[in-house]
């Protein structure tokens, strides 16, 4: 068949391997949500966000349903939130959070895709006091003042409520991400949240120019992204990728 066809097949199972990846990852950020509540997205709003997100990344409806299915069996599985902080490429900051069913297997893994990158992680707080944390919110088809209305009516801590072209932006303390979002989501009904989340934003960013530091930081994200137990990825370099 040729090297067309080897080439075409290398791809397709590349691609094959990475929707895998991202299914895994949001069927257990689900499995996680529902497990922790009332499995019923009409109920349990975490839920509901989680399989947003997972519809966003094309994730099939039978990975949705499986997960759900999977929490309401009683199953005893036990996921546990870990972050880790770290140094790449000129002593670039990241963060990385993850949902893992075995902490020791998650810490070696992210531990050695720094030390391949010529990274080092580093002890809790070394880097997320680098950062602000803060709940967000994206979505269209309101206005800032009828939104800035409602949740202040509802004595939400906001910080800001901007637009830019048809999308508008709530920013919040991060504890007051399950307020925010439950005003929200009771105030209307049909919202569609394009961003819905707490994160992780860098108080000042790095250029990356050198070509060995360019080449160690795509390594070190490409690693990470590869790895199933990794959810979200932050980071302060500015002219490489969009935080994960």
């Amino acid at each position: 068949m040729g090297r067309a066809h080897e080439v075409r097949a290398a791809s397709m199972a590349k691609t094959a391997a990475i929707k895998s990846k991202i299914n895994a990852k949001h069927s257990t950020a689900i499995y996680v949500a529902a497990k922790s509540g009332i499995p019923d997205p009409e109920t349990n709003n975490v839920l509901k966000s989680a399989i947003e997100k997972a519809r966003k990344d094309n994730v099939p409806a039978d990975v949705i349903n499986r997960a759900i299915e999977k929490a309401k069996g009683g199953t005893t599985d036990a996921y546990n939130f870990v972050r880790y902080e770290g140094f790449g490429p000129n002593n670039s900051l990241f963060i990385v959070d993850c949902l893992t069913d075995n902490v020791n297997r998650t810490y070696t893994a992210v531990k050695t895709a720094f030390s391949k990158s010529n990274g080092n992680l580093g002890e809790n707080g070394t880097v997320t006091y680098m950062f602000g944390n803060y709940s967000i919110f994206q979505f269209e088809g309101y206005s800032v003042d009828e939104i800035m209305e409602t949740l202040l009516e509802a004595d939400c801590d906001i910080i800001d409520v901007t637009k830019e072209d048809e999308m508008l932006e709530v920013l919040a303390e991060p504890t007051e991400y399950g307020k925010v979002r439950d005003t929200l989501y009771a105030k209307y009904k049909d919202i569609k949240f394009e961003k819905d989340e707490t994160v992780w934003i860098p108080n000042h960013y790095v250029e990356l120019t050198d070509e060995n530091d360019i080449k160690n930081f795509n390594k070190l994200m490409d690693t990470l992204d590869e790895l199933e137990d990794v959810q979200t990825i932050y980071f302060n370099v500015s002219n490489l990728r969009s935080e994960e």
